[in-house]
């Protein structure tokens, strides 16, 4: 293991958030032979985090970063109709302007090209990555290596997809078809209005991510990792060098800190020395038990025509997705769960029209967005003894394999095994 001459050996590396990112990185610094400490105010994959409502994907394909060319136009739209795709809440407008416009302005065809080859670099082979650590966490079957749908209406409808896809075909991404009674047998719960999907074979899902999170807290534990609970407020730094993350109940001594806060590192950020575009993009989800007679998604399945997801977990039909634009402590527009319970009444013919209460569960969390749509990775300005890894929106958890691996690289002062220069948390 070749190491930086500015380290000393061993260090004591604080990892700020036990989220997906958060929880790589203590596992990878610990195979680096590095002191951790995990430093959180929640706990690992409990109801509280982000990572334990997403919708699972372990989508190496999913490099097309949400914003689309002409989305601009699309704006006064979203202002309006707050149970909309994408909402926008007045009151948070004027904050968000600088992030929507330099968002808007990516939205150009070369941009998303350049994007998109960025992201592919950090996703590739995301589920084979995790299901070797889940197996390491004893957690195995949690992984499925079979593939997802991205389901239409019809040909024509994917169709009107062409340059996201063309974008992925010119990578080496590959998929096959899937049209009429194909697609029947292979998801026959699935509204019969919906007659054409693509499968992408390299891609996976995780059953279960708040047991996932659990079980590689619990691993990261057993090997060494100390865990405190709280919340980082900043550091403590002389001469450039890193001596403690401070929090509200006093300071945790170390000589490492990595930033994977989720969408509160912006303020972590600029406490070490960098501006960067982060907002919290907010998103909802509704998981229906007790319902697989009579619905089940065999093949987790993004359906575009709703900007939606519905995988089959553990516990359920999760139906996640769509946007929300809100400040980080504005109260939940549970009218946004409803939505996708009533999205999976529409997708799932079979389900009853009238779902028990007790059935149906509503999740809110927010994911670590930024303007550009690609995640924050790389030291920080104020000290190369912190370490950004975090903004990594829709596909965090597709992410955080490689990127937990590459924040390690950093704490150990080895060469990053991808090129990080468009991931930059200076490019802002």
């Amino acid at each position: 293991m070749s190491t930086s001459a500015e380290f000393s050996f061993p260090r004591h590396a604080v990892i700020i958030g036990a989220g997906a990112v958060g929880l790589m990185s203590a596992i990878h610094a610990l195979d680096q032979g590095l002191q951790v400490t995990i430093l959180d105010f929640n706990e690992a994959g409990s109801e509280e985090a982000s990572s334990y409502g997403n919708a699972g994907w372990l989508s190496s394909h999913s490099v097309i970063p949400p914003v689309e060319p002409g989305m601009w136009k699309k704006v006064p739209g979203y202002l309006m109709d707050p149970l909309g795709p994408l909402s926008i809440r007045w009151r948070y407008l004027p904050g968000l302007a600088p992030w929507l416009v330099r968002n808007l302005a990516s939205a150009r065809r070369a941009r998303i090209r350049r994007t998109a080859q960025a992201l592919r670099t950090l996703v590739v082979d995301a589920r084979l990555l995790h299901q070797e650590l889940a197996q390491r966490a004893g957690v195995g079957h949690l992984i499925d290596t079979s593939g997802v749908l991205h389901v239409y209406r019809s040909r024509r409808h994917f169709e009107n997809d062409a340059f996201g896809w063309g974008v992925r075909r010119d990578m080496g991404i590959q998929w096959s078809e899937l049209e009429g009674e194909a697609l029947r047998q292979r998801e026959p719960d699935l509204d019969p209005a919906f007659g054409f999907a693509v499968h992408v074979d390299e891609a996976g899902h995780c059953k279960n991510p708040g047991a996932y999170m659990q079980a590689l807290d619990a691993y990261a534990r057993a090997r060494g990792a100390r865990r405190v609970q709280g919340r980082a407020t900043g550091f403590r730094l002389e001469h450039g060098r890193l001596k403690a993350v401070l929090t509200e109940d006093g300071e945790v001594v170390c000589d490492a800190a990595v930033i994977c806060a989720g969408a509160r590192s912006k303020q972590l950020a600029a406490q070490a020395g960098d501006r960067v575009q982060l907002e919290s993009e907010r998103g909802y989800h509704a998981t229906i038990a007790g319902h697989q007679a009579q619905a089940t998604a065999n093949t987790p399945m993004m359906v575009s025509e709703f900007k939606i997801i519905a995988t089959q977990m553990e516990g359920g039909l999760r139906i996640a997705g769509q946007v929300e634009f809100a400040s980080f402590e504005a109260a939940p527009d549970w009218r946004r769960g409803e939505i996708m319970r009533d999205i999976a009444l529409k997708l799932f013919p079979g389900l009853p029209r009238e779902l028990p209460a007790a059935d149906v569960k509503f999740w809110l969390g927010r994911r670590p967005s930024t303007s550009d749509g690609m995640p924050c990775i790389g030291y920080a300005s104020a000290s190369r003894d912190i370490v950004h890894a975090y903004g990594h929106g829709h596909i965090g958890l597709g992410c955080s394999a490689r990127t937990g691996r590459i924040a390690a690289q950093l704490l150990a002062g080895q060469a990053p095994e991808i090129d990080l220069a468009p991931f930059s948390p200076q490019r802002f």
